[in-house]
């Protein structure tokens, strides 16, 4: 018996020490895998879930989607089970998928079927209003329930103060967030190691987000209130998701003033600005990435532990979405049944399938990453502001009062063209922004009338607060300007005038047939409804100097924009998406039958010119009513100092003087 005994006990300290063998390892394993953290990481999706055509050393190529992105991001997680993935922002708005935004969720579901950890808000969530972005978050939650797989991102959002917010509408996000689980911070345990992950929208994302009606907090006071209560959690790392963005321009470099500001956060992934960073910014102990938008590139970076209990980075790369990566055929599967969706229930009632060809392009267009960024004509922009003259042409037939000036800012412009065929998926991602009051997805063009002295000043806003506010640059049809860059901001422009309606002409103008602009008489303008509800930003930023007043053809004051919505014969809104599609049909056919886009939107007509003279005379003539009190202003202050330098000379000289008298 004792023998027996003698047996099971030794059988029993075998199994123990076989256990403590076997535990070692896998301790060993994940002590070796903690040293180690993956950080994925996406920003300014915008709804690009297909894979898209790119330009790729002159030619036409694949690129994106999330089929690629749900691959590279299953072999890290594969490699390195402590594998965070996190999005900072505007994953939607900007492909016909955001047309079931609020009653899909499909952005938000898909992130979580890619096993996106956390994301937070970007200003484009808010395009179709408080009733849309709390929409979407019930239809995402809805889908989470009926699918017990899908497991959807933690949200967070740490700068938005409900005391201050509480208006009606901001009461139905409030509700909307609260019902999905989100958080101001969240704490994600992976392989022994904490990550407190909290979000942040930026001051200029709140300014481009005129529908959101929420008054953001300033991110620097925000974090450090977040970073102070996720030292109490006990976390191992602090990221930031921060759509606020990074630039060139230190004093308006968000992201790197809140490293400075806050300098325990160990990551930021900086959002809204659609910076591609091929090398991250490192400011102190903080690491700001960032990987360019429309999911081109999966962000990656790998951390370890560094001294105090910090984080050192280890490697930093930036995973290409091309056609070398293999699309996920679950994750296309899942995409294929929403674009059947999007064709019955939003492309059907404009009498388009998503994959339809409208026109064949052999120009090469400014592509996106570019457009704006140089003060100049483009092409892209004047085909797109013909297309709301032609627009409203069709819409207002036999009654069309004709449009003296048609503009689309930059900042609205979401894509460009590739050569070859055009269909209207790629004609709805150039204008895709927005929603109407008639809850339908498409920013409205409208109608307004301003002054032909209000004319000049729109030009003058593109030439002097467009260098600064690049989504502010315009890009016209029925009006050309002139402009010299090298003088005084606010008074750059040098020439301005009408062009007629030239919509359809094989070769225009351009500057040799100006009609002069009357500076009281009233003009017809036509633009978008979410560049006229930015008017203010422009106001606010030329410190109300440049200031624009949309009038009726009453001349009466506008109060309400979408008073002024265009409309076609049958009453619905004008789409911005819309106009531009069918002027792209509108165009004569090639021998294939399709519509060829004109050559003449190959190269610049003259409706911006660029006079770079450095020449004092044409730096100084014709001063505006601003430059001539800063003139006056410089002047006076040259001829106080001369007044000052004459007193003091001569009371020097007089002192002088007494001195060599008393010595005598």
């Amino acid at each position: 018996m004792n023998f027996r005994k003698r047996i099971r006990s030794a059988v029993l300290m075998v199994i123990m020490l076989c256990s403590l063998s076997v535990g070692s390892v896998v301790a060993g394993e994940t002590s070796e895998k903690q040293n180690k953290v993956t950080i994925l990481f996406t920003h300014d999706i915008h709804s690009r879930l297909d894979e898209y055509k790119v330009e790729d050393a002159g030619e036409t190529a694949l690129a994106g989607g999330f089929a690629r992105l749900k691959t590279k991001m299953d072999e890290r997680r594969a490699e390195n089970p402590a594998t965070f993935v996190f999005d900072a922002g505007d994953f939607s708005m900007g492909t016909l998928y955001q047309t079931i935004y609020e009653t899909q969720a499909v952005e938000l579901t898909m992130l979580g079927r890619l096993g996106v950890d956390a994301a937070t808000f970007g200003n484009h969530e808010f395009d179709y209003r408080a009733e849309g972005v709390s929409n979407m978050f019930r239809s995402a939650k809805q889908n989470a329930e009926e699918d017990e797989s899908l497991s959807l991102p933690r949200f967070v959002i740490a700068n938005i103060d409900w005391e201050k917010n509480h208006s009606e509408d901001n009461q139905l996000i409030q509700n909307a967030l609260a019902d999905y689980g989100s958080s101001e911070y969240t704490v994600i345990e992976r392989e022994g190691v904490r990550i407190g992950v909290y979000g942040v929208v930026g001051e200029d994302a709140e300014i481009c987000a005129p529908e959101s009606g929420i008054d953001f907090d300033d991110i620097v006071e925000a974090s450090k209130k977040v970073v102070s209560e996720l030292k109490k959690e006990d976390v191992d790392m602090i990221v930031c998701l921060s759509h606020s963005g990074t630039s060139e321009d230190e004093e308006a470099s968000e992201d790197e003033i809140l490293a400075k500001e806050v300098p325990e956060i160990d990551v930021i992934i900086s959002g809204h600005t659609h910076t591609t960073l091929e090398e991250p910014i490192i400011q102190g102990n903080t690491v700001i990435a960032s990987a360019g938008s429309y999911g081109r590139n999966l962000g990656e970076l790998e951390l370890v532990p560094a001294e105090k209990g910090r984080w050192k980075l280890a490697k930093y790369r930036l995973n290409p979405m091309d056609e070398s990566v293999e699309q996920d055929e679950e994750t296309e599967k899942y995409l294929s049944e929403y674009r059947s969706v999007i064709n019955e229930e939003y492309l059907s009632h404009f009498g388009y399938t998503m994959e339809q060809v409208l026109a064949e392009n052999e120009i090469a267009f400014t592509q996106i990453d570019d457009f704006g960024e140089e003060l100049r004509e483009d092409t892209l922009g004047s085909l797109i502001a013909d297309s709301y003259v032609y627009a409203v042409k069709q819409a207002e037939g036999e009654s069309y009062v004709p449009v003296d000036l048609a503009v689309v800012a930059s900042g609205v412009v979401r894509d460009s063209f590739q050569k070859g065929e055009i269909t209207v998926s790629d004609t709805f991602n150039v204008s895709a922004l927005g929603i109407g009051p008639d809850r339908i997805t498409g920013y409205p063009l409208v109608s307004v009338y301003l002054t032909g002295k209000e004319l000049k000043t729109v030009a003058e806003i593109d030439v002097s607060i467009s260098p600064i506010m690049t989504y502010a640059q315009v890009y016209p049809s029925g009006m050309s300007w002139s402009f010299n860059p090298n003088r005084l901001i606010l008074n750059r422009v040098t020439k301005a005038g009408m062009t007629g309606d030239t919509v359809g002409e094989e070769n225009a103008f351009i500057q040799d047939n100006l009609t002069e602009i009357e500076d009281d008489k009233l003009y017809r303008v036509v633009s978008g409804l979410y560049c006229a509800q930015m008017l203010g930003a422009v106001e606010d930023k030329s410190k109300g100097i440049l200031k624009l007043t949309p009038k009726n053809a009453e001349g009466e004051v506008i109060t309400d924009y979408e008073d002024y919505i265009i409309r076609d014969k049958k009453g619905a809104e004008l789409k911005e998406w819309y106009a531009l599609a069918g002027y792209l049909e509108s165009f004569a056919k090639n021998e294939k039958g399709v519509s060829q886009i004109p050559v003449r939107y190959s190269e610049a007509e003259g409706r911006k010119v660029v006079q770079d003279s450095a020449n004092l005379v044409e730096v100084l003539r014709n001063p505006n009513k601003f430059a001539l009190i800063v003139y006056g202003i410089i002047l006076f202050l040259i001829a106080l100092f001369i007044v000052l330098f004459i007193f003091v000379t001569r009371k020097f000289r007089r002192r002088k003087s007494e001195k060599i008298q008393d010595k005598r």
